[in-house]
């Protein structure tokens, strides 16, 4: 199917419309009701104009706004491609949920600092909407650093000493990566002489020696390979769980490691492209890379008591299944990759949600203080049980769809090891989210708190992120066409469309 390349002001708008809530935010301080109607009013904006881009993504049109050329063949571009309309969808969606959310959450535990919070999560996700939309490889670096530095503000949110050592192993390592990317761009575009994001990938015809392909390969992975986990880059991820917990939410499920694996596939598809891939080994490369990152960070989160460090881990493993399933370069295999990144979105947002109900509730952070909770906070507990029952693969829960796809690609590509580390991994998600279940369940609480529930702002946007990963398990298409945008993206990129 050919692309349709239209000129439109929507992308633009849905990058700039919470860069323009900001001051309004800020002016609001003193009154918290209005400063979170903008926060609310922002993100139901942002994604009404996401989801009217999405008719047109599935068929191929993409809007193209462009800011200024700097120089024939580089300019500030964003494109509202099918990929670039799926990642920006899940984002924005979640997004309105994750403010709800924050306001119970910040108001629960009388945060400080409210306004700066609010603030830098708008700016998050205009970061995160510019790195969905980027048409080329300098407006991805520019969105990407921007994420870089208004997420910063917010690890360190609660100031301690912990947090402030976070903040700055979070920016060792992801302006490193940077750097990395930085260089890795400028050495494409003397290759190539451009850095437009093309299906097929924008090397074509140009033969490179094998040493230079692959270093330049790493040199990509290492700039988005932090920010998607992939060990050993991964470090900085279980030390930023000292922020807030709606904050892990944003770092795990709706804008950061999201983008980094975004970054991924977009490597992976739009900058080398299938057939270097495979010409030069580098999908063996990746495919190494995320099965050991699965079964790693699995291992890792058995021993984790702490439950947002348990959480972190298992987001590390993952993002690795979307990076496993683009590296089989097979139609179902990146057709799963591509639905686990909303997959693992809905479930982990759910579980991160959990995670600082408890906290806002009982004052509990590890796993070996939530016994008998079931009965006390029956509603977060029911809802965490569908996010882990998610995660494991188990059915009717979205995690089962996606990762059935890629289970389904590594036998279209004949790589049965990815089939054992699917197997395995599953198993080890179950070890290390099944007894949190079991305890608050079928335990006695030695705790004589008998707390309720949090408050409904938690409560509401926790029970709507539990039932839409039910939902999209049962009709992965439904509203949001998930299946759809799979396999779109997977044609595309495996196509070699142009």
């Amino acid at each position: 199917m050919p692309i349709d390349v239209y000129i439109s002001t929507v992308p633009f708008y849905a990058v700039i419309v919470s860069l323009i809530a900001v001051p309004f935010i800020l002016f609001s301080s003193r009154i918290p009701n209005l400063r979170e109607f903008w926060t609310l009013a922002a993100s139901v904006i942002k994604f009404l104009l996401v989801f009217s881009l999405v008719p047109n993504a599935l068929s191929n049109r993409v809007a193209e706004f462009t800011f200024f050329e700097i120089s024939p063949n580089i300019s500030l571009t964003l494109r509202a491609d099918p990929f670039g309309v799926y990642f920006a969808l899940i984002a924005s969606g979640l997004w309105i949920l994750t403010s709800l959310y924050s306001i119970g959450y910040v108001r629960g535990l009388n945060e400080h600092k409210q306004t700066r919070y609010f603030a830098s999560f708008a700016v998050c996700l205009s970061s995160t909407i510019g790195v969905a939309f980027a048409a080329n490889l300098l407006t991805f670096i520019v969105f990407y650093e921007m994420l870089t530095i208004a997420t910063y503000p917010l690890v360190i949110h609660k100031e301690t000493p912990e947090a402030i050592s976070a903040g700055r192993k979070y920016l060792i390592y992801t302006l490193s990566a940077g750097v990395a990317l930085i260089v890795a761009i400028a050495w494409t575009y003397n290759l190539t002489g451009t850095v437009e994001f093309q299906y097929g990938g924008l090397f074509g015809t140009v033969s490179l020696p094998d040493e230079t392909v692959k270093i330049l390969f790493l040199l990509f992975m290492a700039g988005v390979g932090v920010k998607a986990g992939i060990m050993p880059l991964h470090s900085w991820l279980p030390t930023a769980m000292a922020a807030p917990t709606p904050v892990s939410a944003l770092l795990h499920a709706v804008a950061v490691v999201k983008s980094g694996v975004f970054g991924v596939v977009r490597v992976v598809g739009f900058v080398f492209g299938p057939e270097m891939m495979k010409n030069y080994g580098l999908n063996n490369i990746l495919f190494v890379f995320a099965g050991f990152t699965i079964i790693l960070a699995s291992l890792l989160a058995l021993r984790e008591d702490n439950l947002k460090r348990r959480l972190a881990y298992s987001t590390i493993g993952h993002l690795s299944y979307i990076v496993l399933g683009v590296a089989l370069l097979s139609p179902d295999g990146v057709t799963g990759g591509v639905m686990h990144l909303a997959a693992h979105a809905t479930m982990k947002i759910t579980l991160f949600f959990c995670a600082g109900a408890i906290y806002v509730s009982l004052h509990k952070e590890n796993v070996s203080e939530l016994d008998g909770i079931g009965k006390i906070m029956p509603w977060t507990m029911g809802a965490f049980t569908i996010g882990a029952i998610g995660l494991a693969g188990i059915p009717p829960i979205n995690g089962f769809v996606s990762k059935f796809y890629i289970g389904a690609g590594a036998i279209e590509s004949h790589d049965y090891f990815a089939l054992v580390i699917l197997l395995v991994s599953g198993l080890l998600n179950a070890a290390y989210l099944f007894p949190i279940i079991v305890r608050a369940y079928f335990k006695e609480s030695n705790n004589q708190q008998f707390k309720s529930e949090a408050n409904l702002f938690m409560v509401i946007p926790i029970v709507v992120t539990a039932i839409l990963s039910l939902i999209f398990g049962l009709a992965p298409n439904l509203w949001f066409r998930i299946f759809d945008f799979g396999t779109t993206v997977a044609k595309n990129i495996l196509g070699g469309i142009n």
